[in-house]
């Protein structure tokens, strides 16, 4: 359960119980999916709670609110202080916050002005747990880029998600592996991926995916360390030859791989580039390393 009787949540201006929260069954984001939104972590660090890359999360925030000409009024600045706030008020210091930005009525395929802003925050573990996870190749393809805007994180994507993830599930395995509309790997569902070959780490460049915080916090540790990353397409066939891999998001932080299908990378977990990375961000999240804040 996300939430209790007692949850406080922000919503349009105020800070409300969720249970008070009113939300109009017309509205254009529930029947057609047109609503962006944003996940986020917060921890507790030697200098207190701190959100990490709350200022990107947020201008991501804005991105997707502009391509799908919805106007958000608030600032990243404001939305991250009103965010510290509701932290301070549900009395949670490791956290995952969920910004929503939802429409207000409007049965026809048009913009709408009535905006709505809300944000919810809960303890929450890592989105994949901490074992390695089996990969399922989905037959599900990511949607083409030139039919929505991937890089943005609209509300009506998600159902692509769902399909993916069930999909993986009732066969048994832990999570799905989506290619794109080449046949290229793409991304999980709700995070994007890296394979290591030969002392290397390959994921797919932008364009077919979504630009996540956490991918981009990958690359920068990535590159501190001196390892090679190359961002490229490649093909399932590439990842069935790989030595390891892993997924990343901010919902999963680091998380390994065991398989994909029935191929089991060969490289123990703990010996491979993507254990090191694993380490490094969780020290750079719980010790508020490289943060960029608006307080």
């Amino acid at each position: 359960m996300y939430y209790n009787e007692n949850t406080t949540i922000f919503l349009n201006g105020q800070f409300v119980k969720v249970k008070d929260a009113p939300v109009s069954i017309y509205n254009q984001t529930m029947h057609y999916g047109n609503g962006v939104f944003e996940g986020i972590r917060a921890y507790d660090t030697p200098d207190g709670v701190r959100i990490f890359k709350a200022k990107e999360h947020y201008e991501r925030l804005h991105y997707s609110a502009k391509v799908m000409h919805i106007n958000l009024k608030y600032t990243e600045k404001e939305l991250e202080q009103i965010t510290y706030k509701l932290l301070e008020l549900n009395d949670l210091k490791d956290a995952y916050v969920r910004p929503l930005v939802y429409l207000g009525e409007n049965m026809s395929l048009t913009p709408t002005d009535e905006v709505h802003v809300a944000i919810m925050a809960w303890e929450w573990g890592k989105y994949l747990g901490d074992s390695l996870l089996r990969l399922m190749l989905s037959s599900f393809q990511r949607p083409n880029p030139k039919s929505c805007f991937v890089e943005a994180k609209v509300v009506g994507h998600y159902t692509n998600s769902i399909l993916a993830t069930t999909e993986a599930k009732a066969n048994g395995y832990d999570e799905a592996l989506l290619t794109d509309m080449n046949g290229y790997i793409a991304e999980g569902p709700g995070a994007n991926f890296f394979l290591e070959k030969n002392g290397k780490l390959v994921t797919a460049p932008l364009g077919n995916i979504l630009a996540g915080i956490t991918r981009q916090t990958v690359l920068e540790i990535g590159k501190e360390l001196g390892y090679e990353i190359e961002e490229k397409f490649f093909t399932p066939e590439e990842v069935f030859t790989a030595d390891s891999a892993f997924f990343c998001g901010t919902a999963a932080e680091v998380i390994g791989i065991q398989s994909v299908n029935d191929y089991k990378f060969p490289l123990d977990w703990e010996d491979s580039i993507g254990s090191v990375i694993q380490k490094k961000y969780k020290r750079r999240v719980a010790h508020n390393e490289y943060q960029n804040v608006y307080l």
